[in-house]
């Protein structure tokens, strides 16, 4: 099982909102090109970053979508909470009915809870000392880098 695309999604549409934001109208079309998804997929993302209060959203003609927060406020564990990435919060899942009958079977959730909950925590940990100005200031570097070279 893997995590939801969401995830990685919402960085490059936050990271497309930054990066991009002078140089073209910034909607879930134009956004949609970058990521190679449906618009409406990008649109379900913005209702999920709008809701954190990561972004906001504009409507219409002159409509558009905006940051609401600091690239150095944002880290990647508040986008990957934004996005529901896993199911109800747990990153792995058991098999629902172990065979009680079998000594693995019957014990397994007391051997691996503890361990799965520590890699859960050690990774989220991870992600909270990571900021998306970290991967807007990469992405900018690698752009300008391919600029001179073109």
């Amino acid at each position: 099982m893997q995590i939801s695309s969401r995830f990685t999604i919402a960085v490059q549409v936050m990271t497309c909102i930054e990066v991009l934001k002078d140089d073209m109208p910034l909607n879930s079309e134009t956004i949609s090109g970058s990521v190679g998804v449906n618009p409406v997929v990008i649109r379900n993302i913005f209702g999920m970053l709008k809701k954190a209060g990561m972004i906001t959203v504009q409507r219409g003609g002159n409509g558009g979508v905006a940051l609401a927060k600091s690239i150095d406020d944002i880290t990647l564990l508040d986008v990957y909470r934004a996005v529901d990435s896993v199911e109800n919060g747990e990153l792995f899942h058991f098999q629902e009915n172990p065979n009680a009958n079998c000594p693995v079977g019957r014990n397994i959730h007391s051997v691996m809870d503890d361990r799965l909950d520590e890699i859960q925590d050690a990774m989220e940990q991870k992600m909270a000392s990571m900021k998306l100005s970290d991967v807007i200031e990469d992405t900018e570097s690698l752009v300008a880098k391919q600029k001179k070279l073109a």
